[in-house]
Parts: C-alpha cells; sequence; structure tokens
C-alpha cells in the first residue's frame, strides 16, 4: 500500500493528476536518481542507460551535457545550496569567481549552484518523459536532514527553472524509511544512517501503525564519500578524483585492487567513519535511548557499500544492518511512494521534525525559544510580547535559529519591525506572535498586536546556509556552555527584573 506525508489531524491534500506522471526524485551530490511508482511498484527509471545518474555539468561542443566528467566540468555542488560565498571558498571549489555571490566558471559561462541544480534536473525532466512518453506532471525530491531553509528553498528554484512543480520536499532518511516500511511493514524505533557522496544524517524513526514520527535527527553537510575521495586521491599521489572514487569502489568488494589494498582505503577512512559514530552518539542522546531501544538499522548511501562501514555500525549499534534495498536506491524509491501518496492519496502519517530550535530575541539579548528542537512538522507555535518603555508604538520582531540562551550565539534568520502600536503603558500592549514550520522546514512569523488587530508577516528565506564547522558543532557547543550560560541568562533576567521595577 502507498505511504504518504500527512499533516496532523488532517486528510490528505491529494494532487490532482492530469494525463502526466508523479515521480520521486534524489537530487544527490554525486549521483541523482528518479522513480516512480508502477502498478503500485517504486521503480527505478533508467535515464540514458543508467540507474544512478552522475550529478555532473559539462561543457560539450554542442552545448552543456549533463553526467560525464570532461575538460570543463562541475561536480558536487549541491554542497553549495543555500550557502555563501565563505562557505564555497572554505569548501575550495576551483571554478569559484570572486563577488558577493557563489557563480562558477563553467567554461565560457558562469552558473550559480541553483543553476547547476536545474541543468540536471532539467535533464532528468526530459528523460522521464521520454522514457515514460507522458509529461512530468510533478515530483518529490529529497534533501539532507540538516539542510536548512536556505537550502531547500535553493532545491525548490532549481526545480522551478526546471519546470518542475514540487509536491513536496522530504528529508533524504526518512525516504529511505518509507521505502523499507512498505518493504517490511515493520514497527518499533530505527535508525536511518545515511552516507552518500557528500552528506551524512542520522534519523531515528519510531514505527507504528502506519506512523513514521522522527525521533531525533543529526548530520554534517560536509560528511562524505566526496572527503574520502579527496583524501585518498592524495594518498595515491594523483589529483584525478574519479581514479580515486573507481579504486575505493572496487575496494568495496575485492581485497586489492590495481596494487592497492582495500587495508589502505580503511586506515584512511576510519577517520571520517568515527566522526559519523560520535554524531550517531549525539543523536541517540538527544532521544535519550541506547542502542538497545532500537528495533534496527537501515543503512543509504552508496558509501555504505564499504565493508568497513557495515563492520562499525553493527560494533556500533550492536545489530546487523538491514540491506533488504539497493542503499544507492532506497532515497528515491521513498520519495517515489511519497509523490505517490499526495497524488492518489494513501494512509501513512510521517511526522518529521526539525533540526534545530527556532525562537526569538528578548530584552537583553535573550533568546525564548518558540520552536524547540526535534518538535514534529509541521509546527504552529505561539506566545505573547509586551513593550518594555511607555509610549513605545513598534516592536522588532528578530528571529533566530540554535541551541544557545543569547542571540549573539545563535543564527540570525530573519528580522521585522511591527509599527504603530498603541501609546500605552510599558508591559499593556499584548503583542502574539506565532510560529508555522511546514513539513519542508520552511518557517512563517506573524505578529499581531491584539488590540488595534495590526498586524505584520515574514517567510523566513535566508540568502546563505551554515558553514559546515558551526554545522556539525553547534550541538556539541550548547553543550558545553549550558551550564554557563544559564547563569549568564539567570544573571540577566535579575538585572532585567530589578531595572524594571
Amino acid at each position: 500500500m502507498p505511504l504518504q506525508l500527512v499533516e496532523p489531524g488532517q486528510f490528505p491534500d491529494r494532487h490532482e493528476a492530469s494525463q502526466g506522471v508523479v515521480v520521486g526524485i534524489d537530487l544527490g551530490t554525486t549521483h541523482s536518481v528518479v522513480a516512480y511508482v508502477h502498478n503500485n511498484v517504486p521503480t527505478v527509471l533508467e535515464i540514458e542507460g543508467g540507474l544512478l545518474i552522475p550529478s555532473i555539468l559539462s561543457v560539450a561542443e554542442d552545448g552543456f551535457c549533463i553526467g560525464k566528467k570532461l575538460r570543463e566540468s562541475l561536480s558536487s555542488t549541491k554542497r553549495l545550496m543555500g550557502r555563501g560565498v565563505e562557505d564555497a571558498i572554505c569548501l575550495q571549489f576551483p571554478q569559484l569567481m570572486s563577488g558577493r555571490d557563489i557563480r562558477l566558471k563553467l567554461g565560457a559561462h558562469t552558473l550559480t549552484p541553483v543553476e547547476v541544480a536545474s541543468y540536471i534536473l532539467s535533464y532528468i525532466r526530459s528523460g522521464v518523459e521520454k522514457k515514460l512518453r507522458a509529461p512530468l506532471e510533478a515530483a518529490v525530491i529529497t534533501v539532507p536532514a540538516y539542510f536548512d531553509e536556505a537550502a531547500r528553498v535553493a532545491t525548490k528554484q532549481a526545480a522551478a527553472i526546471a519546470g518542475i512543480k514540487v509536491l513536496r520536499l522530504i528529508n533524504e532518511p526518512t525516504a529511505a524509511a518509507l521505502a523499507y516500511g512498505l518493504e517490511s511493514g515493520a514497527e518499533g524505533i530505527y535508525a536511518i544512517y545515511d552516507l552518500g557522496g557528500g552528506t551524512f544524517d542520522l534519523s531515528l524513526l519510531k514505527l507504528q501503525k502506519g506512523v513514521f514520527q522522527v525521533l531525533a535527527t543529526g548530520g554534517d553537510l560536509n560528511l562524505g564519500g566526496d572527503d574520502i575521495d579527496h583524501v585518498f586521491a592524495a594518498f595515491l599521489k594523483t589529483k584525478d578524483i574519479s581514479y580515486a572514487r573507481i579504486l575505493k569502489e572496487n575496494l568495496s568488494h575485492k581485497e586489492d585492487y590495481e596494487g592497492v589494498s582495500r587495508k589502505d582505503l580503511e586506515t584512511i577512512a576510519q577517520h571520517f567513519v568515527n566522526k559519523t559514530l560520535e554524531i550517531s552518539k549525539e543523536v541517540l542522546k538527544d532521544a535519550s535511548l541506547n542502542s538497545e531501544d532500537l528495533e534496527g538499522v537501515v543503512l543509504v548511501g552508496g558509501m555504505t557499500r564499504m565493508p568497513l562501514i557495515r563492520q562499525e555500525v553493527e560494533a556500533f549499534f550492536g545489530k546487523a544492518p538491514l540491506r533488504d534495498v539497493d542503499p544507492d536506491l532506497a532515497v528515491a524509491l521513498g520519495a517515489a511512494l511519497s509523490a505517490h501518496g499526495l497524488t492518489y492519496g494513501a494512509e501513512t502519517l510521517l511526522l518529521d521534525v526539525t533540526p534545530l530550535s527556532l525562537g526569538l530575541e528578548t530584552l537583553g539579548g535573550l533568546v525564548e525559544k518558540i520552536i524547540p528542537r526535534n518538535t514534529p512538522l509541521p509546527a504552529l507555535a505561539s506566545q505573547e510580547f509586551t513593550t518594555h518603555q511607555d509610549g513605545q508604538d513598534g516592536m522588532v520582531i528578530h528571529v533566530v535559529q540554535g541551541e544557545r540562551e543569547f542571540v549573539q550565539d545563535c543564527r540570525s534568520l530573519a528580522r521585522f519591525e511591527l509599527q504603530g502600536l498603541p501609546p500605552l503603558p510599558a508591559g499593556i500592549a499584548r503583542v502574539r506572535v506565532d510560529f508555522a514550520l511546514d513539513v519542508e522546514g520552511l518557517l512563517t512569523v506573524s505578529a499581531l498586536e491584539k488590540t488595534t488587530g495590526l498586524s505584520q508577516y515574514i517567510e523566513v528565506r535566508p540568502s546563505y546556509s551554515f558553514d559546515e564547522k558551526t554545522l556539525s558543532t553547534i550541538l556539541l557547543e550548547s553543550q558545553k556552555y549550558g551550564r554557563e550560560d544559564m547563569e549568564k541568562r539567570f544573571t540577566m533576567e535579575k538585572t532585567l527584573y530589578l531595572r524594571n521595577g
């Protein structure tokens, strides 16, 4: 039976398909995959003879081409989606051009990461329509669980440029769970260990009577097979990353290949594998769970074919990982099931979670968390605030994201001002602030002055994303400075109380 993402307490919002097809697209860092549901069975489509489409844009004599590594090529640009120039510099993209925004040089052309993704999606759309002889009506596209609002918006922009209607963005580990849920009908808590070409995610999902609830998630946007490839290439004393990747893939099922041993590769990969296990440990801690509480572990992503990873994951979780679905294809298959369910109706409820808390700046630079970390999506939350000065006629709404107690230690997402408040004594005006976070992780913040009905709202669409260091350490920092932050908060609140009488 097909599965569907549905908001709690609501009936499915069915997309009415015409004569077109709906698909699931895994828009990956190194490879992309597209699937659809045929006769109630999720099926991966072969595009130009392959199930895996290399996420490479190149310049050929007759224009752009997808999937072939030529002299002038761009690859792994998913890592730049929704990010700033500083991030691109840190990631050492050789094609990066100078300027305030990310633009990449490809032959005589300059392209943004969104434009690169749009070419890949256009290629997929064309391949689907040619293969199925029907227009591509709409798609569910997957993103890493730790993609923030900027990266998600960038993904939707790329799809729009490619002429693809997005039914929904869903997290990659969640999509994989949908694929496994259909196959196994299992219940209990499962860890989804997703190590792909460019990102790592660990999600804990509770499966029960058709409900998939994400209990906790964690990850690193810059930890994947690409990173191992670059270090392995340095070990091989070559600049040809493709050659290093080929050796790596062959050593996953051979002890030796072209004079290189699997042991050499595993020695290099061990550091990266350890990082994934450290993240996994933190996610379990966030959910107040131990490995003994899990029913099983699902492996997703091509990197999980490496024997070392399978061994380390089994040792860490204390149980052999499930491998019923091809790890390269599971995400696309789950996305196809989601697309089919959204179009034709289904019976499964999925509750995703927000990976980081969302809140507002209050007096003294303090953060008031409105939607805490790991809240199931979609989420609605409200809180009332008031003025702190007599006759105050405006209020700045500053939206932040993070786990720390002070604004200076969190990420600023957006600001807007509610003007025209009635000139009342301090503490009398009542402003209700509503946060609405949808299933795609996009946030709408609104403010309403209850006496006059004055209101203002904003959709949070930040122009850049976290750099990898901030993203991978933010939770550890919140724990490290937790006690110190609370002491500072208490001191500040006491000072404000005494000052305001």
